[in-house]
């Protein structure tokens, strides 16, 4: 019997279909369900599946991680790396595609996969610069009869950052590394202090040293990466007073022009997201110039200074401390940068 290539082509996309139907299922939220207690009540390890559930889902999450109690999402059941399935779940498309990935050992072993969402920071350099780390934990505050250390939450966000940027075909290099900690999904973070610089160098106790290595790091790459659109983003956790509750901030050098823009980029992705999941709060993060700080004023590229919130105060620790809040804010912080880079 002859067929023409219509015919044929419809039937291997419905082929095609059928087998990607068939390898997913849908699971409903329940009430204080996170992504990882939901895929583990499923059978599936979560940090396997989790960057395809987010890709699957991301229409039905709130704050671009957290579920909805009630709402059905759809459950990966094969692995990454040979699963179909259809391109927009929400009908957009019926175009069947592979989802592509990478890996990166610095990521961790649960987390080290990294699915390519696009190419649209693709040529573009970013530099990311977690606070403290080596001799130098930072910020200290305690939670639950437990020390907890700037350092590990600075980095964790980083990390999570830096697989967003990635997934957007950015050049990514991160500073400040320790290749025992990749992400983790832990409240507390255990402290430790084996945290290198860029090309395994040894972090000095001195803060002086310790942050003329950093703009030496960052300016030297700058050089050689001239031509290239490069950013540079610099993640800390303040302390203050326990009864400061603060909100994300952000600085920029006060001549920079295109460090002012990527700022004002992420903050108001951070005001657009808090008037969208929490309407009846009002969002009190700033973004200014504070060229005093020895890494705004010294380094070469454009740069926003993230302040992540008050390590001492309770609320704020719910922010810092939740590993879903953290995917959350890194979530944000590319959303900014992919405002800087390509506009309103």
């Amino acid at each position: 019997m002859k067929h023409n290539s219509f015919t044929i082509l419809f039937l291997l996309f419905l082929s095609a279909f059928c087998v990607a139907q068939d390898s997913l299922k849908t699971v409903v939220a329940e009430p204080g369900d996170g992504i990882l207690s939901l895929l583990r009540k499923q059978g599936v390890n979560p940090y396997e599946v989790y960057d395809e559930f987010v890709a699957l889902n991301h229409h039905d999450l709130r704050d671009s991680v957290h579920l909805f109690a009630g709402r059905i999402y759809v459950l990966p059941r094969i692995k990454l790396d040979t699963v179909a399935i259809v391109d927009s779940l929400q009908l957009q498309s019926k175009e069947i595609k592979e989802l592509e990935s990478d890996s990166y050992d610095i990521f961790g072993e649960q987390h080290k996969t990294v699915i390519t969402k696009s190419e649209r920071l693709k040529g573009n350099v970013y530099y990311l610069v977690s606070g403290h780390g080596g001799p130098d934990p930072g910020a200290m505050g305690v939670y639950a009869g437990k020390a907890i250390a700037e350092d590990e939450y600075a980095y964790d966000i980083t990390l999570r950052l830096a697989k967003e940027l990635l997934a957007h075909g950015a050049e990514v290099y991160i500073i400040i590394q320790d290749e025992n900690d990749g992400i983790r999904d832990d409240f507390v973070l255990e402290i430790d202090h084996d945290e290198v610089a860029y090309m395994n160098k040894t972090i000095p106790l001195n803060q002086v040293a310790r942050l003329k290595q950093r703009v030496y790091i960052v300016n030297d790459l700058y050089k050689e990466n001239r031509g290239k659109y490069q950013r540079l983003i610099v993640t800390h956790v303040d302390s203050r007073s326990e009864n400061q509750n603060i909100d994300v901030f952000f600085y920029h050098h006060e001549k920079s022009k295109n460090g002012e823009k990527l700022a004002e980029s992420i903050h108001k992705t951070f005001g657009d997201k808090y008037k969208k999941y929490q309407p009846n709060r009002t969002y009190s993060g700033t973004f200014e110039d504070r060229t005093s700080l020895y890494l705004v004023k010294k380094t070469h590229p454009a740069m926003a200074y993230i302040e992540i919130g008050n390590i001492r105060n309770k609320k704020d620790q719910v922010r810092i401390l939740d590993p879903d809040n953290r995917q959350a804010l890194a979530k944000w912080i590319s959303e900014g940068v992919l405002l800087d880079f390509e506009g309103e």
